[in-house]
């Protein structure tokens, strides 16, 4: 094989390599703008009354929540933050500690817990997970159950 011939072989290989990490480089970017609008929806009961929060950073995207006793509430929580996130590394909790509500949602992701507060009264929500945790007041709301 001459030196030409193999200048023209490395030629290629170094051109399909370049093609492959440009393809695979847009392919995880695409795949990381549309996650977040990949929320798990999951089922709602029949009835029941959905809240959609955004936990990130700067604190949950609310901080009161009203609902009604005896009726079914699906909370949906999504970490927007990536898994590089310093502190957490980018989970994100919605707990009410008087209605045995714990919701862990994974960086870039979504969950979602399906409960039914009984009572009336004003409940505490929180995230300990990161972000200074319970001390940080935008890490805390209020769930206001109404009869």
């Amino acid at each position: 094989m001459g030196h030409g011939q193999r200048r023209n072989k490395r030629a290629k290989r170094w051109k399909r390599n370049a093609y492959i990490l440009i393809v695979g480089t847009a392919v995880v970017t695409v795949a990381w703008l549309v996650a977040p609008a990949a929320r798990d929806t999951g089922p709602v009961p029949p009835g029941g009354q959905v809240v959609d929060i955004d936990g990130t950073m700067g604190g949950f995207s609310m901080q009161e929540i009203r609902a009604k006793a005896g009726r079914p509430l699906t909370v949906r929580l999504t970490s927007v933050d990536t898994q590089f996130h310093t502190d957490g590394g980018g989970k994100h909790q919605f707990a009410i500690d008087g209605l045995g509500v714990n919701i862990i949602a994974p960086p870039k992701g979504t969950r979602w817990a399906t409960f039914t507060p009984a009572t009336p009264g004003v409940y505490e929500y929180y995230c300990d997970v990161c972000c200074g945790g319970r001390a940080n007041p935008t890490m805390q709301g209020r769930l206001i159950v109404e009869a």
